[in-house]
């Protein structure tokens, strides 16, 4: 009996500490998070500033920046949804800058409307940088007749409209008539659901201490009852 009861309290507290463990490292988790999310924020929102020559994914992910040129060539739609507007399609278009021509997202139809045109001669937006990472085994390949892409694949992208494989996301500047909704750069697509994760290793944690507790209860009755 008495190794029986030492083996239940190993296994309850042990249990019980790992499970508590895995809920602290979820909320140390939280915390990084919430940190690097409040980081993006500021990026998003902070004042444009000029296109750098050489953006890089890591160090210029979210940049605002400001460009100055004309939209140009034929838009494509990439396949999409809107919180409150349903299915409909991003508009992804040419944008030449001086030298530099690259995409600029100019925002989101939904899926009856009409793609209205670009704003003839020279405009200045502003945006944010984007490197989307959406394509996966699953995703169909673009309809190149139709202009239609299921995802946003930047090198698929800049092959059909003759630019650099570079992405704004318009956030302001005129960029086409009413039926254009903004879709600018959010973190509302980044998932932070570690306290999830944490509150339910906390309530393992107390199943798995009520259900040892349990154990330990009917082996002390058990040996209570053998003694009598």
């Amino acid at each position: 009996m008495r190794a029986r009861l030492i083996g239940a309290l190993i296994l309850g507290l042990g249990g019980v500490a790992i499970l508590l463990a895995l809920a602290n490292w979820q909320f140390r988790r939280l915390e990084w998070k919430s940190g690097v999310l409040d980081q993006i924020e500021t990026r998003i929102a902070a004042e444009p500033v000029a296109l750098p020559d050489r953006p890089d994914p890591e160090t210029d992910r979210y940049l605002a920046v400001s460009l100055t040129g004309e939209f140009t060539g034929t838009p494509v739609r990439v396949q999409s949804a809107l919180e409150g507007q349903g299915a409909g399609y991003r508009i992804e278009q040419a944008f030449q800058a001086g030298a530099r021509r690259l995409i600029v997202e100019r925002g989101f139809v939904p899926q009856a409307a009409k793609i209205p045109p670009a704003p003839e001669g020279e405009v200045t937006i502003s945006g944010n940088l984007v490197w989307p990472d959406e394509v996966d085994g699953f995703t169909p390949a673009p309809d190149f007749a139709t202009g239609l892409f299921y995802a946003r694949e930047l090198s698929e992208l800049a092959a059909e409209l003759g630019t650099e494989p570079l992405l704004v996301v318009r956030r302001d500047g005129p960029a086409g008539g009413r039926a254009l909704l903004p879709a600018p750069v959010s973190t509302a697509g980044i998932p932070n659901d570690h306290l999830e994760y944490a509150l339910t290793w906390l309530s393992l944690a107390a199943v798995w201490l009520v259900m040892s507790a349990y154990l330990i209860y009917r082996i002390l009755k058990q040996a209570k009852g053998e003694t009598t």
